[in-house]
């Protein structure tokens, strides 16, 4: 299982080149999710929308299934043990088909969300991203520890 986490996540990483939405087009196709979904920070709703789902304000950049306040099914759920972040790309390819993206990643495939978006997906990801928060880039700090290699003994 954490081959699989690790890949996935390693993949992610490296799809953001090969991935691009469109904003403004987003913003109309988000227009579908609005029956379920809001978007609203501490200080505005940006898209009022239903409440069945989750606020997807921050979404990219969040852990996924770890919004407060809502209930989750037991495929998020488990996303959101292994702490897995939405991306632009991974929540369009979520969009796609919910429930084959939760089995596809070792997740109980079991999801709330019935809806497909076959079209606009990544303008969606795209749009969510524009209007959420902004996302700080990793401390240098952390990186180094990351990528430093223990010093060898003499």
């Amino acid at each position: 299982m954490k081959t699989l986490l690790t890949a996935t996540a390693l993949a992610a990483l490296a799809l953001p080149a090969f991935a691009e939405g469109d904003v403004e087009k987003g913003e109309k196709v988000f227009k579908r999710c609005k029956a379920c979904h809001t978007i609203a920070s501490e200080d505005e709703v940006i898209f009022k929308g239903g409440k069945t789902g989750p606020n997807l304000y921050g979404v990219i950049g969040r852990v996924a299934g770890s919004q407060e306040g809502f209930k989750y099914s037991k495929g998020l759920t488990e996303a959101a043990e292994a702490e897995f972040v939405w991306t632009e790309e991974t929540l369009a390819a979520y969009s796609v088909d919910p429930k084959a993206w939760l089995g596809d990643n070792g997740y109980d495939p079991k999801s709330k969300m019935s809806f497909k978006l076959k079209k606009g997906g990544e303008d969606v990801a795209a749009y969510l991203a524009s209007v959420g928060p902004v996302m700080e880039e990793a401390a240098p700090e952390a990186e180094a520890e990351t990528t430093e290699e223990p010093a060898a003994s003499e």
